[in-house]
């Protein structure tokens, strides 16, 4: 049978997000099991969109892995690649929101089952047929998962997949910032887009301007086609060969906290390049494809959890419709 094209690809954590809920009857407080990891909602939001993923990672062979491997498939997400491990136990993270909407994260991840990938359970089947191989930072913080993540990359890469890489920074993850600075730079060096949050381009360059910061990437790696940098409700921008667009983001109110945010907009970016290429960009083209990611990334703003409650095509186009109607 012949082996079907898969639009994207994406290696790393598939966890247990424990989410604030409030306080009990007893005045203690109450977490819900959330499925979460970065590269997982991704491909949540990529499904969402019509695309065909398909997840590479680890959990553990207990509940929260049946869990995870439950809720992937049912957003559509192909497990093909889920390995369990049958020591480990999954990877969970407990999210405390701010005041602002922000978060707070505490993991158990020392070890988690995420971290125990092997270079040889990376399946070089679904990485040779894919358009797009998406990797984030948190499978190089450790071995064996980052021989695997460099495995994969380089299949991907060998079969002529682009390569997409989102930093997804989590200090306390990493044994110092200096390793975690190298490791991030080595996704830099192997992708042809990149998603970097503002604090994320700060802790690499050192600058607080996103135009200088964007210009030391593109002149230290070359490779880079496509810069798009998050600075949250203020907005994105795009830097595409000579041009920087930026977009400001959606201020509707009603935001609850920003889990999920950043993954959804990196879709949005991922979905665009699918449908357009990466050649020959205007500047139109770059300020749609941010009006488009910046309105899903807030609506999954809007409510509690990431992996099952990405927004649909419909809603991303109502709330553009609502909030340049709300502008003019």
């Amino acid at each position: 049978m012949e082996q079907q094209v898969l639009d994207v690809v994406a290696l790393g954590e598939l966890l247990i997000d424990f989410t604030d809920s409030g306080p009990s009857t007893q005045g203690n407080p109450c977490f819900e099991a959330n499925p979460g990891g970065a590269p997982c909602n991704v491909l949540a939001m990529l499904t969402k969109l019509g695309h065909t993923c398909a997840f590479i990672g680890k959990v553990g062979q207990d509940m929260f892995g049946a869990q995870l491997r439950q809720a992937a498939e049912e957003v559509g997400i192909s497990v093909d690649g889920l390995v369990e491990d049958p020591e480990i136990h999954t990877t969970l993270a407990f999210v405390k929101t701010l005041p602002d909407g922000d978060r707070d994260f505490s993991f158990y991840r020392n070890p988690g089952a995420d971290m125990a990938l092997k270079p040889e359970e990376v399946p070089a089947s679904l990485l040779a047929w894919t358009r797009v191989f998406h990797f984030g930072s948190l499978s190089l913080t450790d071995e064996p998962v980052r021989s695997a993540t460099r495995r994969a990359v380089a299949i991907a890469r060998e079969a002529g997949a682009l390569i997409s890489f989102d930093p997804n920074l989590r200090p306390p993850l990493w044994r110092s910032e200096a390793e975690a600075r190298e490791q991030i730079a080595w996704g830099f060096g192997q992708c042809d887009v990149l998603k970097i949050a503002d604090n994320e381009l700060l802790f690499m360059t050192g600058e607080t301007d996103f135009d200088k910061g964007a210009a030391m990437l593109c002149a230290q790696y070359p490779n880079l086609r496509m810069i798009c940098v998050t600075a949250g409700a203020d907005g994105s921008h795009c830097y595409y060969g000579s041009a920087h667009v930026y977009v400001p983001g959606c201020r509707l109110g009603g935001v609850i906290e920003t889990t999920g945010a950043g993954d959804t907009f990196c879709a949005c970016m991922l979905h665009d390049v699918l449908e357009h290429g990466l050649d020959n960009r205007t500047e139109e083209d770059l300020h749609r494809m941010l009006a488009f990611a910046n309105t899903a990334a807030y609506l999954v703003t809007t409510q509690k959890g990431a992996l099952r409650m990405m927004p649909t095509q419909e809603q991303i186009a109502q709330i553009l419709t609502q909030n340049t109607s709300s502008k003019a």
